[in-house]
């Protein structure tokens, strides 16, 4: 198994496809694709306005609230109120998308993957877990909060701090909360 650290202080804000704010790349698929030619791509953002989000036709997203009250979403003119921090919430990337800020900004973990390449898996941990993962999986952790230790690779995240994984990352222990996402190509 090979494990690549990428580290939170390394990440550098680039715009929105839709000019609305920044975000941060933990990790994209292929290796330097760009917003309209990624396979999965995994992000932070932080937000501190209303507004819509960009369409990304064929693409899944699944975004967490890391930090902050939440959001209300109104997707495809469906009401969801994303205010649990931690929770994944999915929805489709291609149907409008509009964010309303319920008590300031927010920092959002994102998930973005073609629903036709890609096979996606997102769900957040505390204290000791052992993640299944199938066989020919591509595993992310980014530690959302507080430090999580990464079993078999003996690397310690701190918070926004990620590790990329070519199989399955033996257990975590985290102090916090740490995102794991499992994806398979199809």
């Amino acid at each position: 198994m090979t494990a690549r650290l990428l580290r939170a202080d390394s990440r550098r804000a680039v715009p929105w496809k839709n000019g609305g704010g920044t975000t941060r790349e933990v990790a994209v698929a292929p290796d330097g694709a760009g917003t309209d030619d990624f396979d999965w791509r995994i992000s932070l953002a932080d937000v501190g306005v209303d507004g819509p989000f960009s369409a990304f036709p064929g693409v899944e997203r699944i975004l967490t609230v890391a930090d902050g009250a939440g959001m209300e979403l109104t997707v495809g003119g469906e009401r969801t109120v994303a205010d649990q921090r931690y929770r994944p919430y999915a929805f489709p990337g291609d149907v409008p998308t509009d964010g309303r800020l319920l008590g300031g900004p927010v920092v959002n973990f994102n998930v973005m993957y073609r629903r036709d390449r890609t096979e996606c898996r997102t769900s957040v941990v505390r204290g000791e877990a052992a993640p299944e993962v199938p066989p020919g999986s591509t595993v992310v952790v980014v530690a959302l909060d507080g430090t999580t230790a990464v079993g078999d690779t003996g690397l310690t995240l701190e918070r926004y701090d990620a590790v990329l994984l070519d199989g399955p990352p033996g257990p975590l222990r985290t102090e916090g909360h740490a995102a794991v996402v499992v994806l398979r190509s199809l």
